[in-house]
């Protein structure tokens, strides 16, 4: 089975989470494993949401390297679709469906490698430990979570790791960038909570716990949280601006000034919103508590915040920021704080920057600082590096942030065999 083919079995079944179920199609891939006379193991918290664990054994050179991906996808609901998400159709070169960029396109993707490297016999510098999660799309409770902290002795020796997100094309101007995923946010969830005389609705208040609501959620929005420039975004502002070179080059270097960086941004206006994120602490309300009858004014509000914190940043430094915008009207609480590294571990990185460089000779290879989270933040508890290594040649028209998670989710049938021979060589050169 080749990797395309792979992969349209893996998207047909539904592992949408919540609830997951992620079962089948873990027995699956173990399937294709013990085909191929490899031995795995299941690790789970519960049944229905299994973890599989398999080693190939190496020259014992390198110490091992991990690849690891989840099977999980995000809902379809209200989503209108080119073709069912579950079908896993190849129509007009590409395959089709939920998870095809998030991530089960990168799990062909690794799984077609290992077990090519398996059936061919490859000389491995060290063992490849090769581990297929649940769960990550709902915070990895059941998933790498779970095994980092119950079965942290299968990731012993371990430095380095691929994962998601990182390796695929990106174009601006007339170069072809493939970012590499070095490091990424924190999450730092928050409750923010506002008090005031509640009533009968038909007797109005004013100055009550919404309006001091709508107050504080104003000042959010009209005062961005200070900026600051981590090792990991100015490696990749530096790398973007070299590779440019010229006006735009000479711009995007001045993004590692803390003095000019809000300028530049301006400068940039929706082009920088790419950018945005990877320069500052950021804070989205997005679940809103009050009063469950209509005819009754709360004497409590409160909204739930996404708080992203940037590397080496703690919980601490996010609540002195914010109360410098909201003072002291608003209580504040962090209800949900995954921390992770705070500067990377650069040791691969070259290796991977070869493998893309030959892939593509035009193709330019720069670190990435994700504004986002992935499981790597579970496994950095263990002191392992994660890259984010799932390389894909995308058309220069593919919008690929705007197509995970959305209708229509799609992945080019070559990217999916390019990512597969890239990390094919990753495994026979990592050290």
């Amino acid at each position: 089975m080749n990797p395309v083919e792979l992969l349209q079995k893996l998207i047909q079944f539904d592992t949408t989470n919540p609830p997951g179920n992620e079962v089948e199609c873990i027995a699956f891939i173990r399937g294709l494993l013990t085909e191929a006379g490899i031995e795995s193991t299941i690790l789970a918290r519960t049944p229905n949401r299994p973890n599989l664990i398999v080693r190939l054994t190496g020259e014992g050179k390198s110490a091992p390297i991990l690849l690891y991906g989840h099977v999980d996808v995000v809902t379809t609901e209200n989503q209108k679709w080119q073709h069912p998400p579950f079908e896993g159709k190849l129509a007009d070169g590409y395959v089709w469906g939920r998870g095809a960029l998030d991530m089960k396109g990168g799990v062909a993707m690794m799984l077609s490698a290992f077990l090519r490297a398996k059936t061919e016999g490859v000389k491995l510098p060290g063992d490849v430990v090769l581990a297929i999660v649940s769960d990550e799309e709902a915070g990895g409770e059941y998933g790498a979570q779970f095994l980092v902290e119950h079965h942290p002795e299968l990731f012993r020796g371990i430095h380095y790791a691929i994962g998601e997100f990182g390796g695929f094309s990106l174009h601006i101007g007339k170069k072809r960038f493939y970012p590499i995923m070095i490091a990424e946010k924190q999450i730092c969830w928050m409750k923010a909570t506002v008090r005031g005389r509640g009533g009968h609705a038909s007797m109005p208040i004013r100055g009550g716990a919404m309006a001091k609501l709508s107050r504080f959620l104003q000042k959010l929005d009209e005062n961005p949280l200070p900026i600051h420039i981590t090792p990991p975004a100015r490696l990749m502002f530096e790398s973007m601006a070299s590779a440019l070179g010229g006006p735009t080059g000479t711009l995007l270097k001045q993004l590692s000034n803390p003095m000019l960086t809000n300028g530049v941004l301006n400068l940039l206006g929706e082009r920088g919103s790419l950018f945005i994120p990877l320069v500052r602490n950021t804070v989205s309300p997005t679940i809103l508590h009050g009063s469950n009858k209509v005819n009754v004014i709360p004497s409590e509000v409160s909204v739930e915040l996404d708080g992203r914190l940037l590397p080496g940043f703690g919980p601490e430094d996010m609540l002195m920021e914010l109360k410098k915008i909201v003072g002291d009207e608003v209580e504040i609480e962090v209800i949900r704080f995954d921390p992770g590294p705070s500067e990377p571990n650069m040791g691969l990185f070259d290796v991977f920057t070869r493998i893309l460089c030959e892939a593509d000779p035009d193709g330019i290879p720069i670190p990435l600082l994700l504004s986002g989270v992935t499981d790597g933040r579970f496994f950095s508890r263990l002191g392992i590096q994660t890259y984010g290594f799932l390389p894909m040649n995308l058309p220069a028209d593919f919008n690929f942030t705007q197509t995970i998670h959305a209708a229509n989710e799609r992945i080019p049938a070559a990217a999916v065999e390019f990512g597969t021979d890239a990390i094919y060589k990753a495994l026979q050169r990592f050290e």
